[in-house]
C-alpha cells in the first residue's frame, strides 16, 4: 500500500510540472493553455510515451494507480462544472436583441443535426472505426459532440484579446452558455437511453433525473437562500455548503445512472447568488481547487488516447467530423449574427468563437466514453477534433481583425466562467 500511495503522489507531481510547462508554452505561442494541457495528456499517454521502448506510461503510471487519479480527475471535473453553472449569467442569456437567441440556436441545432445524420449515413465507417452499436443514444451523442462550444475557454480568448465587452464577444458568450445548458440536457438524454444497465427503463431514468432537478431548483434553492441568509447558519463557511452541494449532486446523479459531472453543474445553478452576481467567496475557492486537480483529467484523457492505433478510415472520419464540426458551426453562426443585424467582421468573430471547443468537449467525449456510447478508436477522434478546433480559433480571430462596435457596458455583464489563469484559458 505504500508503494501505491508512493505511486499517486508521484504521478500527480508529475502531471502538475507537465501541464503547467506545456500550458505556459502555449500561452507564448498564442494558444489558450488548455491547448497545451491536453498535449500533456497525450505527451504522457500510450500516443508518445507509451511508444518509447519499455513503454514508460505503464511504468510512470502503474495500472494499480490508475483508479485513484481517476477519482481525483473526476472530483476536479465536478467542481469545474459546479463553478461553470454558477457562473452563468441568466440576465446576459436573455439580452442582446435576438441575436443570442438566433445564433445559439443556428450554431447549436444544425451541427447536431448533421453530427446525428452522420451518425446514420455513415454507419458502416463507424463500426469500422470499432464502434459498438448505433444506437438511438449514439446518434444523439454524436449531435451533442458535434455542437459543443467551450464556453471557459471561449471567455478566455475573449480576456486575453481584450474584447471583453464588444457586441461580438458579448454575443459569442451569451449564446454559448445558452447552448451549453441545451446541450447538457440532450446528453443527459441520450446517457438515459443507456439506462438498461442499472436495472431501470429510460423513460424511468428520466423522469427521476427531471425530479431530481425540479427539487434542486425550487425547493433546495430557496431553502439554501433562506439558511445562508441566517447567522445562526451553522455551516458558516460557503465553500462547505457549495463543495456539499457539489459533490452530494454528483452522488445523486451517478446513483441515477448519469455521470457525476451533471449534478455538479446542476448543482452550480442551485447554488444561491447575491443580487445575480456570483458570490466570491464561493466562486473563488472552487476555482482553485479545480484549476489544482484539472491537469489531471487531461492526463486521464491522454492514457484513454492512442493515436498510433488509428488507421487510414479513422482519419478519413477525423476529416469528416472536422468539417461538420466547423462547418456546422461557422456558417450557420455567421448567417444568424449577420440576420440580427451585425456587420460582417462582428458576425464572423461570433461564428469563430463559438466554434471554440475545449474543456467542455472533453468532458463529453469522457461522459460517452465511459458510458460504453463510443468506443476507444472514435474517442481518439474526436478528442483529436476538439484539439484542431481549439487551436485553429486564436488564427482565425487574428485574420478577422478587432470588432467593428465599441463596446457596450449597458448591454448586460458578459458571462465570465473559470477563472482563465489554469483551466480552459
Amino acid at each position: 500500500m505504500d508503494w501505491l500511495i508512493a505511486d499517486v503522489i508521484g504521478d500527480v507531481a508529475l502531471v502538475l510540472v507537465a501541464s503547467s510547462l506545456l500550458g505556459a508554452a502555449a500561452r507564448r505561442c498564442g494558444q489558450p493553455a488548455v491547448v497545451g494541457q491536453i498535449l500533456a495528456g497525450i505527451i504522457l499517454g500510450s500516443s508518445v510515451l507509451g511508444r518509447l521502448p519499455g513503454h514508460l506510461t505503464s511504468r510512470i503510471f502503474p495500472r494499480a494507480a490508475l483508479p485513484s487519479l481517476t477519482v481525483l480527475a473526476q472530483v476536479a471535473i465536478v467542481i469545474f462544472m459546479f463553478a461553470v453553472g454558477y457562473e452563468l449569467d441568466r440576465r446576459a442569456l436573455l439580452g442582446r436583441r435576438r441575436a443570442v437567441p438566433l445564433v445559439a440556436a443556428a450554431s447549436l441545432l444544425v451541427p447536431m443535426i448533421l453530427g446525428s445524420g452522420a451518425a446514420l449515413i455513415f454507419r458502416s465507417r463507424f463500426a469500422a472505426l470499432g464502434q459498438p452499436d448505433i444506437s438511438r443514444s449514439f446518434v444523439l451523442f454524436l449531435g451533442v459532440a458535434m455542437s459543443i462550444t467551450a464556453l471557459p475557454v471561449l471567455a478566455a480568448i475573449v480576456r486575453e484579446r481584450g474584447i471583453a465587452g464588444s457586441t461580438a464577444a458579448t454575443t459569442a458568450t451569451a449564446a454559448a452558455g445558452i447552448m451549453d445548458v441545451a446541450a447538457w440536457l440532450v446528453l443527459a438524454v441520450a446517457l438515459a437511453g443507456v439506462a438498461h444497465k442499472s436495472g431501470r427503463s429510460w423513460l424511468v431514468t428520466l423522469l427521476l433525473i427531471s425530479g431530481f432537478a425540479a427539487i434542486m431548483l425550487f425547493a433546495v434553492r430557496p431553502a439554501l437562500r433562506w439558511l445562508m441568509s441566517r447567522k445562526s447558519f451553522l455551516l458558516s463557511g460557503r465553500t462547505v455548503v457549495a463543495l456539499t452541494l457539489a459533490l452530494g449532486g454528483a452522488w445523486v446523479t451517478a446513483s441515477l445512472g448519469l455521470h457525476p459531472v451533471f449534478g455538479g453543474f446542476l448543482a452550480g445553478l442551485t447554488m444561491p447568488r447575491a443580487d445575480g452576481v456570483p458570490d466570491a467567496e464561493v466562486l473563488r475557492p472552487m476555482e482553485q481547487i479545480a484549476n489544482l486537480l484539472l491537469p489531471l483529467f487531461f492526463v486521464v484523457t491522454g492514457l484513454s488516447l492512442d493515436i498510433g492505433a488509428l488507421n487510414g478510415t479513422a482519419f478519413l472520419m477525423l476529416a469528416l467530423v472536422c468539417v461538420i464540426a466547423s462547418v456546422g458551426k461557422l456558417g450557420p453562426a455567421y448567417v444568424a449574427s449577420r440576420a440580427s443585424r451585425l456587420g460582417p467582421r462582428d458576425a464572423a468573430i461570433v461564428a469563430v468563437l463559438v466554434n471554440t471547443r475545449g474543456l467542455t468537449e472533453l468532458i463529453a467525449l469522457n461522459v460517452g466514453l465511459s458510458a460504453g456510447l463510443i468506443g476507444p478508436r472514435l474517442f481518439s477522434v474526436l478528442v483529436l477534433m476538439a484539439l484542431i478546433m481549439t487551436v485553429v480559433t486564436a488564427p482565425l480571430l487574428s485574420l478577422i481583425g478587432t470588432p467593428e462596435a465599441a463596446p457596450r457596458a449597458s448591454q448586460g455583464r458578459p458571462v465570465a466562467p473559470l477563472s482563465p489563469g489554469a483551466t480552459e484559458p
